[in-house]
């Protein structure tokens, strides 16, 4: 399969873009006080959550974003944004929930951000380059639309450090051959283990540490922490 004939799976675009909706839908159901959000607001960032990513690929390739090509992205994306909304009460108190969408929604998009650079012949670290921007970009619309602090530039578990490993993994196995579909697997796997198990050991980057310490996140802190010996 040449890179000029490979294309990315319509099914796995959505996929991906479906879980990004399901996902900000959840997150931004959790806010209570004044930042608390109406329906069309919950929707809303469901589905820029469920979009950002595939878009900011999109325009950095300068490509017509996928969402304005087919009929399927922005249904999908809504409909996903609604089931979210659907599942933001029973589920209110599954935090857990939230954090394994979000790796799986960063390391697909990480994947495919890669792949389709890749394919399009961009070279290997500017392929990395874009697929951590197509990783990170959705919540970093919804953290500027929302009015909160971008998630990765602040103290909090490795987000954009997992979505790197996992597309400079994929850019290497492709260097030495690997088809698409096993680099692009493997990259999102990696992509996603990291990031839970960041969450889950409360890890982040030294240097982060060293100017403040605080929780990954406010909507992961009813999740367990396993804290490493001394």
């Amino acid at each position: 399969m040449t890179d000029q004939l490979f294309t990315i799976p319509l099914w796995a675009d959505l996929t991906a873009v479906g879980l990004g909706g399901v996902q900000g839908a959840l997150f931004a159901s959790g806010f209570r006080g004044q930042r608390r959000l109406d329906l069309l607001g919950v929707a809303l960032i469901g589905t820029v959550m469920g979009l950002g990513g595939g878009l900011i690929r999109d325009l950095l390739l300068a490509v017509r974003p996928s969402m304005l090509s087919n009929n399927w992205y922005l249904i999908t994306a809504v409909a996903a944004a609604l089931v979210g909304m659907l599942l933001a009460g029973p589920l209110r108190r599954v935090n857990s929930l939230i954090v394994v969408l979000d790796a799986l929604v960063i390391g697909l998009f990480g994947a495919f951000g890669t792949v389709k650079a890749l394919a399009l012949g961009v070279p290997l670290v500017p392929a990395v380059f874009v697929g951590i921007c197509a990783a990170v970009g959705g919540g970093i619309l919804r953290d500027v639309i929302m009015g909160l602090p971008v998630a990765i530039m602040h103290v909090g578990s490795l987000y954009a450090v997992a979505a790197g490993a996992g597309c400079v993994l994929l850019v290497v196995l492709h260097a030495f051959g690997i088809d698409y579909i096993v680099s692009g697997f493997a990259g999102f796997a990696l992509t996603a283990v990291i990031r839970i198990l960041a969450v889950v050991f409360d890890l982040s980057l030294p240097e982060q540490r060293m100017l403040y310490r605080r929780k990954v996140a406010a909507e992961t802190a009813a999740i367990p922490i396993i804290r490493r010996q001394q």
